[in-house]
């Protein structure tokens, strides 16, 4: 067993690391991240973060912009939490060094679909991964964090894995795969925070990194905490299309700045199709079913995103990033279109949590894309990601410290049994269902759905289920089986999620049920 510390944190994105730095004031931190500490999502944002900070945007305008593109499942009193701490989270970001583009001294505020203001802070197009450099600098350089990568968490160690057994589900840390080693190791503390990003690589097309297997999701729902609305899954309208280039996102902020979108054969301008008041800066779930639709309906392969009549300086300057990217793949996007299609983006489902980030299990917070706090109802707005992240990472650490005197001490805990496993003589089985859930998810679970499709994948799941349960009792743990036995259950729990809402709203679109039930009510799940 490894040495126990104060507070573990699973993840070192935007969550997990403002929770680590609000923590390591007071406490010893362990930071665990799998594969290399920028390996997250928060690395991969392009867009920024949004907050009211300009004289003529309010609380009330962001709140409600927040309440529209969610469907109205959004829950408010969370709503008005995140949104009334985003300038503060700004604030912090700042002392830290993130280096925000201004104009004329002021913060250059953009904006993006869904939002009625400019509201989105942002470094270039790459926020992301300026933000997750000036929190690991801080973290690194804090003596009470601990920065442990090449971790694989596998399930999350609870009262049963006491010596002394206890069936409750208080959760005192994680086992966790060493990737150089192969070892398992068993992480201890008096409180673990779960920031371990969503489960987009569910499905084929994701603008997710590798590693978003919907892990903390899953180690949540087996060790007894209920997820909230899996069924809510976003698809970004705007995914490079290239048959070289997998996951490179085109960000919203293109369509915030004017950007267009055209059907490449009929070369029609076709958003006032869909919504002729908000054209190309309506949500994206309708501007993702629209390019959906367009591509269905004339069998192209992609649509066309234009923003080459903005000034050619203008377009570099503000999407440098893109800029760069896409000349190296011979496309000019001061002089041409970008060919996009839909891809899934980001999991609005997750582990519930309240207010402070507790989870349902004593000992277990949790922040970030593997949650569902309320923020995103059934579409999250543009830019509220990185947001929820600093809020609830925030939250999170404050609680911690304020009950720290009523959490135990660990007890003695069991080490990993690996007595009854070899290692395996047939990985071609982790290849070959990882790619065959990957597949069924993109065709049967995507944009559009109907029962007889989410049945067909229920079936799927069910097979597949048994044939990993087995794989997994009887072989040694690798970063690729922990990732197929979470990928499996993050896709069950989607479907069931998707099979249990008998209506059309926001992410979830089902054409045997188009119309929207005039209340809104969440999908609980209960393991």
């Amino acid at each position: 067993m490894t040495t126990p510390h104060d507070v573990l944190v699973i993840g070192s994105g935007a969550a997990g690391l403002t929770a680590a730095l609000a923590l390591a004031e007071r406490r010893k931190v362990l930071v665990l991240a799998k594969g290399s500490l920028t390996g997250g999502s928060t690395a991969w944002a392009q867009g920024g973060i949004a907050a009211v900070l300009d004289a003529g945007d309010t609380f009330e305008n962001h709140i409600r912009d927040t309440m529209i593109a969610g469907a109205g499942l959004n829950d408010l009193e969370t709503v008005e939490f995140v949104i009334e701490n985003a300038p503060e989270s700004i604030d912090r970001l700042i002392e830290l060094g993130v280096p925000f583009n201004r104009e004329s001294g002021d913060l250059h505020l953009t904006r993006e679909g869904g939002h009625s203001h400019r509201r989105i802070v942002h470094v270039d197009d790459a926020t992301g991964w300026a933000v997750q450099e000036a929190l690991l600098k801080a973290a690194e350089a804090s003596p009470n964090i601990t920065l442990l990568p090449g971790r694989s968490c596998i399930d999350f160690i609870t009262g049963r894995n006491a010596e002394k057994y206890s069936g409750n589900g208080r959760v005192w840390g994680v086992y966790a795969l060493d990737e150089a080693s192969g070892k398992v190791e068993a992480h201890v503390a008096r409180a673990t925070v779960l920031a371990a990003g969503g489960a987009g690589r569910v499905y084929l097309f994701s603008t997710a990194p590798r590693g978003a297997t919907g892990d903390g999701i899953a180690m949540a729902w087996r060790a007894g905490c209920r997820v909230s609305n899996m069924e809510m899954m976003q698809f970004h309208p705007t995914c490079l299309y290239n048959l070289d280039v997998k996951n490179f996102l085109i960000t919203e902020a293109v369509r915030g700045e004017g950007g267009r979108l055209f059907n490449p054969v009929t070369g029609e301008r076709y958003m006032e199709k869909y919504d002729p008041e908000r054209m190309e800066l309506a949500p994206r779930d309708i501007v993702a079913r629209a390019n959906d639709d367009q591509i269905k309906r004339y069998g192209l392969d992609y649509v066309h995103l234009d923003i080459s009549h903005q000034p050619a300086d203008f377009v570099r300057g503000h999407f440098p990033t893109i800029y760069e990217k896409l000349m190296g793949l011979g496309i000019d996007m001061t002089k041409e279109p970008i060919p996009v299609v839909p891809a899934q983006h980001y999991t609005c489902g997750g582990v519930k949590v309240g207010l402070d980030a507790r989870t349902d299990l004593p000992g277990l917070w949790a922040a970030g894309e593997c949650t569902e706090s309320g923020l995103h109802g059934a579409n999250r707005l543009a830019s509220n990601s990185l947001l929820e992240c600093f809020v609830f990472g925030e939250a999170a650490a404050k609680d911690i410290l304020e009950c720290w005197d009523d959490l135990d001490d660990p007890p003695a805990i069991k080490e990993w049994d690996e007595s009854r496993v070899t290692d395996s003589d047939e990985e071609v089985v982790i290849k070959q269902n990882w790619t065959e859930i990957r597949r069924f998810m993109w065709n049967y679970v995507g944009i559009v759905r109907t029962t007889k499709r989410l049945e067909r994948a229920a079936h799927r799941i069910d097979t597949l289920g048994r044939e990993i349960d087995d794989y997994y009792g009887s072989f040694r743990v690798t970063t690729d089986l922990i990732e197929l036995r979470n990928l499996h259950q993050a896709a069950d729990l989607i479907v069931q999620s998707a099979l249990k809402r008998h209506e059309s709203r926001g992410l979830h679109f089902t054409l045997d049920y188009p119309e929207t039930d005039p209340v809104a009510r969440d999908t609980v799940l209960v393991p």
